[in-house]
């Protein structure tokens, strides 16, 4: 698949997510425990307006080191805090996206895309990146994922 690279200005977004710090190879097996406690949390707080998923990665500082992320569901509004679940903020700023359409075992391809593209355009990234997940679709190859790098 080939990725259109856009840089944007976006504006944050607000999330009710649960944070955790695990490995790249740990979050197969880490981000349906966590959204099913904010999904929980929302069902019994009675938010009906929650939006998509989004898994905000804060890239560590040395590649390779765990990193936090958090593994989030976008609200219209902030929240206190409760227990695990959060109230967050995916960064404002200019970013670089790609739209991947398809398996979500293939995300790390539209992540290469960016990485290459900034590579290829000077551009340096900051230490943020988060992946919007659309609408579930039974059909895999339907998936859509926003896929957005803060730059420095």
């Amino acid at each position: 698949m080939d990725y259109e690279i856009t840089v944007e200005v976006v504006s944050p977004l607000t999330l009710a997510a649960v944070r955790a710090t695990v490995p790249v190879s740990g979050i197969a097996t880490t981000w349906k425990p966590a959204l099913d406690k904010v999904w929980a949390y929302l069902r019994m707080n009675h938010v009906s307006n929650a939006g998509l998923n989004v898994f905000l990665y804060h890239h560590p500082e040395h590649s390779g080191d765990p990193m936090d992320i958090d593994f989030g569901v976008q609200v219209s509004s902030r929240f206190n805090a409760e227990g695990d679940i959060k109230c967050v903020e995916t960064p404002s700023g200019r970013v670089a996206q790609t739209v991947h359409i398809g398996p979500y075992d293939r995300l790390g391809n539209a992540h290469a895309a960016v990485h290459r593209w900034c590579k290829t355009n000077n551009r340096s990234i900051a230490d943020a990146s988060w992946e919007i997940y659309g609408h579930w679709n039974n059909n895999p190859e339907k998936l859509e994922t926003t896929i957005r790098y803060l730059l420095a």
